[in-house]
């Protein structure tokens, strides 16, 4: 049964309730990048017609996120170049991509990188090749200028994100246990990024309760807490703490140093990336591609994609890993796969809103709302002054069943979510309607892997790991949730078993 719309507000804190229709300019823009439609042509097993050619290459990588892109760069690193990288859409990047216009370039998706610790040690190679990383420092350029997040909670801006404002006793009491908690789980090892480096069966347990229920279980019941707890999860994960697994609820806190320098971002955020990588293995990279079918035979797969036959001796599925029943012949469907729908948009400002408050901040979040905020594409400009700018709006849609949500994502059409995002930023940014000129607005119906109870640690995602004759799965759904390093590390990991594979 359909989500209503009346229940859909309801399950999002009744923050639009009485979604204000008004607008005092005309504000332009549309839905941007919708590839769902190619999506359902598989969901629905349409027919394709039949290939006009065969092509022999010893290994295809289907997908052109940060995984199929890290595989790409790490066969042609190590000198192996008879590869084809086919991508769907006519942009390579997944959750990486980004957007520009005549004020600066935006991302769509992923937006920063944190500073990745000693054990990323495939980050920390890529970010030293692209000159992030020199010398054993971090380029200060990359680093987030300052300010770098603030918090609207009880009519007032605070700096950061973790609530610090009107704290009871008991709230800071319950904030410092966490804290020490985190502090035992970061020093066993055992929580890492990625996480294959420290994944260990004695944290098994963990996996298999809600992280809702070991907060209860521990007596953490502060409001104020809980209230944390959801944005994190749901900035990470696109899911609530009762959708989240406490394994994960853990891993998001405890697998970072907890003085971390940074994050690393850019105007496209991760684009920047996606775009160095693109100078370096483009060649490479079809996009425009959508793969349609994948046959494991004998010696090798057939991969079919456009008007080509592709016959490889390895496949590396970089794409998510729930497309693989609807593509790899004789593939059983997946139950442990959960994914978060998301809403993104670009807002061009002409200005600046009056009601702002204080210096530019990069990462903005109102406390209670359903959304996640909004970051300044022209934060890390050097320009001294700046009138108009580009706010990336995120939204990802966590309370309900992500099938619900999905389907209410495509229902609603762009005036709806227009407004919606408009009535979220005018509780505290009153005249936001007076400052923009345009809303583009992403779908993503499967943005990001859910961690939810179970699986983590499934039988189903610990055997896709590994080999399936020559298909490598590589998506960094692998890990159980969507973040740059873990899909760099499943693309990396999977280029180096091939060429192990190739050599042998």
């Amino acid at each position: 049964m359909s989500l209503s719309r009346r229940k859909f507000l309801q399950s999002s804190s009744a923050a639009l309730v009485g979604l204000s229709l008004k607008s005092d300019r005309p504000i332009a823009g549309s839905f941007v990048n919708d590839s769902f439609q190619q999506g359902h042509l598989l969901r629905d097993r349409a027919s394709f017609p039949a290939p006009k050619q065969k092509l022999k290459i010893p290994v295809v990588i289907v997908g052109g996120g940060i995984a199929g892109l890290s595989a790409a760069w790490r066969l042609n690193k190590r000198g192996f170049k008879d590869f084809v990288l086919l991508e769907m859409n006519d942009q390579a990047g997944g959750n990486s991509r980004w957007g520009e216009n005549e004020i600066t370039a935006y991302p769509w998706a992923a937006h920063y990188v944190p500073v990745p610790g000693p054990k990323a040690i495939y980050v920390r190679e890529l970010f030293e090749e692209l000159g992030v990383f020199k010398n054993g420092k971090w380029e200060d350029r990359y680093l987030c200028f300052a300010p770098q997040e603030r918090l609207f909670m009880y009519g007032r801006w605070q700096d950061g994100i973790e609530p610090a404002v009107a704290l009871t006793a008991k709230d800071r009491e319950q904030f410092q246990r966490l804290e020490d908690q985190i502090h035992q789980f970061r020093a066993t090892g055992k929580f890492t990024v990625p996480m294959e480096v420290g994944f260990s069966d004695s944290t098994a347990a963990h996996d298999q309760m809600s992280f809702a229920d070991w907060l209860r279980q521990h007596h953490m019941d502060s409001k104020i807490l809980n209230w944390y707890m959801n944005y994190c999860c749901r900035d990470d994960y696109g899911a609530t703490t009762d959708q989240t697994s406490a394994w994960a609820g853990i891993q998001y806190f405890a697998s970072r140093e907890s003085e971390e320098k940074g994050p690393l971002t850019w105007p496209e955020g991760n684009g920047w990336i996606v775009r160095r990588l693109l100078e370096r293995i483009g060649q490479f990279v079809r996009t425009g591609q959508m793969v349609r079918q994948i046959v494991p035979e004998k010696a090798g797969a057939s991969v079919f994609a456009g008007d080509t036959q592709y016959q490889a001796e390895f496949v590396i599925f970089a794409a998510p890993t729930f497309l693989g029943p609807y593509l790899i012949e004789g593939m059983p469907r997946l139950h442990d796969f959960e994914y978060s729908p998301w809403l993104t948009a670009n807002l061009t400002l002409d200005r600046i809103p009056a009601s702002y408050g204080g210096d530019p901040t990069w990462d903005n979040v109102f406390m209670e709302s359903p959304t996640l905020g909004y970051v300044d594409a022209t934060h890390q400009s050097l320009r001294t002054h700046i009138d108009r700018t580009v706010w990336t709006f995120y939204w990802a849609l966590a309370e309900g069943s992500p099938a619900q949500n999905r389907q209410f994502l495509l229902d609603h059409d762009w005036k709806y979510w227009k407004d919606a995002i408009l009535h979220d930023l005018e509780r505290v940014h009153t005249d936001i309607r007076q400052c923009v000129s345009r809303i583009d607005i992403m779908r993503w119906g499967h943005a990001m892997a859910r961690p939810k109870p179970g699986a983590i640690y499934s039988a189903e995602r610990m055997k896709l790991r590994k080999p399936q004759g020559p298909l490598l799965f590589a998506n960094s759904d692998l890990s159980g949730f969507s973040i740059f390093e873990e899909a760099q590390y499943r693309g990396v990991a999977a280029a180096e078993a091939v060429l192990r594979r190739l050599s042998s």
